[in-house]
């Protein structure tokens, strides 16, 4: 049987059925994408990934890459320091084991408009700053539009269809919107964080700088060594602490980071106990790196968990701002001379799985021949984008391990020479007769003993391949910049993609310089595939527009596609422990906790972060 708010919702225009209207909007303790009914009903406890009855107290040691100049994460000046979004709220909370649902967290009460054409938000009256100033309205009112105005690119692109922030009274907010196509963004107005007002306004808000601000989270930046260490401690009188949605969370009575230059000095840290978690993404050190006496003992853990979350394209990305990868033959090309299978065989351990879709590990990722829905929403854009997304299926090449890769050379070469590329002493030159050297922008060196063989690969055709390793901070300016001919780049990808792709692929993004359009895009093709994505009426619809947009992309050969694994490798020191239940889309590091009656690994002598600074 149709459900009745199906049957009642075309009839909403019509004055009898204003009441059935109403209904419809009635404020709710959570939203979802498609208006199904969410995973915890209004009266729910707490969510299934929590222990409820986690005990709080004690450190939890973390360690993190480069360093840190900024307390303001939202903004697109200087590098801010790690975990520091745990000291403001947001407007709703997301689930960690449904694909898109928002809870209240700030907000009590949700009611989004039966045509989608406006979300109001009713503010808890407990809510406060961590200075005991209540939160209010005006509060995040302010919040909306001091990021559309001085904030990162990333909030203009999110929040562009918004067309009004309004404080309809003290704990109530309406945001109204300039068309009702985009079914995400009552969803994606509840992750707003909400700044204090009455500090801010007294300050200038695009400066990046180390002052501790106010704040409305479960924590507090209690300590700051610049650039080398932050402390965070729990706030006693967190107003939220209560909440269901935040039962069985942040349970740790501090958080510290300490930052490394290298992961390889930073890993022997963890194992010199100096540290208690981290987040592998070695293959060879997942493998080999762990042999110790306290990995043997079971007093350091190693231990594997489902991601299932789609894990979106990892790759080398070519900057199409640069003339040399304008042609898509010299792209191809290029991707040509990457040999993933000897790379994941002689690098890996084999441990991994090649990435062929900006969707992989999805239902959205484009694997299988066009349906006809597919068809029908490419169609009209034939002759603008590769014909063979009509009749092909994108898959990376692929080489037999060996690392003799003649073959590929061979389709190279012939690709190059068509787009008008020659070899001249013995140096590839381009169609207008310029040396061809590329600079690849890094800032890890794990990915150098990668790179290596594929510059190799590239010198075997006389192309150049300068690998340039610049610290985090200049890597993040030069990003900014666009100063960079090839880079390590990715694009993650939730299970309900929508406005964020805009800053991924779509023309308006492309001078923007904090946006993810690393690859310089700027093709109206692709920008009407990209808002079809985020217009779609359901999950078909969606199904569908992800899988034309994957298709252009792919074989745009706009990166040098790199591999995946489908779990979250972590390893860490048996004083902690996790829930029994893992959240399906997230390691859920905010749900662990500190074993009352268990001592921290002891700090042995190894080089520490300052040592390597």
């Amino acid at each position: 049987m149709m459900p009745l708010r199906t049957l009642l919702k075309p009839l909403c225009g019509l004055l009898l059925s204003s009441l059935a209207c109403m209904a419809l909007a009635a404020p709710q303790h959570a939203l979802t994408l498609y208006d199904e009914p969410p995973k915890y009903p209004a009266n729910f406890k707490h969510v299934d990934y929590v222990n409820p009855d986690a005990p709080k107290g004690g450190t939890f040691r973390k360690s993190d890459f480069g360093s840190f100049d900024s307390l303001n994460p939202f903004i697109n000046k200087g590098v801010p320091a790690a975990d520091i979004d745990l000291t403001f709220d947001t407007l709703t909370r997301q689930s960690l084991d449904e694909p898109f649902t928002a809870y209240g967290l700030i907000a009590e009460k949700i009611e989004k408009a039966p045509d989608n054409s406006w979300v109001r938000f009713y503010l808890r009256p407990e809510a406060h700053f961590n200075d005991g100033h209540p939160i209010r309205a005006e509060d995040v009112v302010f919040s909306f539009n001091t990021l559309m105005t001085n904030g990162s690119p990333l909030f203009k692109g999110y929040y562009s269809d918004v067309d009004q922030a309004i404080a309809e009274s003290p704990l109530q907010v309406k945001f109204t919107f300039k068309h009702n196509k985009n079914r995400e963004l009552p969803l994606i107005l509840g992750q707003l964080p909400v700044l204090p007002k009455h500090w801010w306004e007294t300050r200038e808000f695009d400066k990046s700088n180390l002052e501790i601000p106010v704040g409305s989270g479960p924590y507090k930046v209690a300590e700051i060594n610049p650039g080398r260490s932050i402390r965070y401690e729990r706030d006693t009188h967190y107003w939220g602490k209560d909440l269901p949605i935040n039962k069985g969370l942040f349970n740790f009575d501090a958080i510290t980071v300490d930052y490394f230059r290298d992961n390889t000095v930073a890993l022997e840290a963890l194992k010199a106990g100096q540290f208690d978690y981290w987040f592998e993404i070695s293959a060879k050190n997942w493998a080999s790196a762990y042999n110790v006496p306290a990995v043997n003992q079971g007093r350091l853990k190693k231990e594997e968990i489902r991601n299932g979350n789609p894990t979106g394209m990892q790759g080398f990305v070519f900057n199409l701002r640069k003339p040399m990868f304008q042609d898509v033959r010299v792209r191809e090309a290029l991707s040509l001379l990457f040999d993933f299978e000897w790379t994941n065989k002689q690098l890996f351990s084999g441990a991994y799985a090649r990435t062929g879709s900006y969707f992989e590990n999805s239902e959205m990722a484009a694997k299988a021949p066009p349906t006809e829905a597919e068809l029908a929403i490419l169609e009209p854009l034939r002759g603008q984008i590769p014909d063979k997304v009509f009749t092909e299926t994108f898959e990376p090449s692929v080489t037999d391990a060996s690392g003799m890769i003649r073959d590929h050379q061979r389709r190279a070469w012939k690709l190059l020479q068509d787009a008008g590329w020659r070899i001249v002493d013995d140096k590839m030159v381009d169609a207008q007769g310029k040396p061809v050297q590329i600079e690849f922008l890094l800032a890890q060196t794990e990915f150098e003993r990668i790179l290596l063989p594929y510059k190799r690969n590239l010198s075997d055709l006389g192309i150049d391949l300068q690998i340039r390793r610049v610290d985090v901070s200049q890597y993040l300016n030069r990003l900014r910049s666009r100063d960079y001919d090839m880079i390590v780049g990715s694009f993650p990808q939730s299970n309900s993609p929508g406005s964020e792709q805009r800053d991924y692929w779509e023309s308006l993004s492309i001078d923007k310089p904090g946006s993810r359009n690393f690859i310089g895009l700027k093709d109206p093709a692709i920008d009407q595939l990209t808002e079809g994505l985020i217009h779609a009426e359901s999950r078909q619809s969606l199904i569908n527009h992800a899988r034309a947009l994957d298709r252009v992309l792919q074989w745009g050969f706009y990166v040098v596609p790199n591999w995946h694994i489908k779990t979250w490798r972590i390893a860490y020191w048996d004083h902690i422990a996790h829930p029994s239940v893992t959240p399906l889309y997230d390691i859920g590091t905010n749900t662990w906790w500190i074993k009352p009656d268990a001592k921290p690994a002891a700090p042995t002598d190894t080089p520490s972060p300052s040592q390597e600074h």
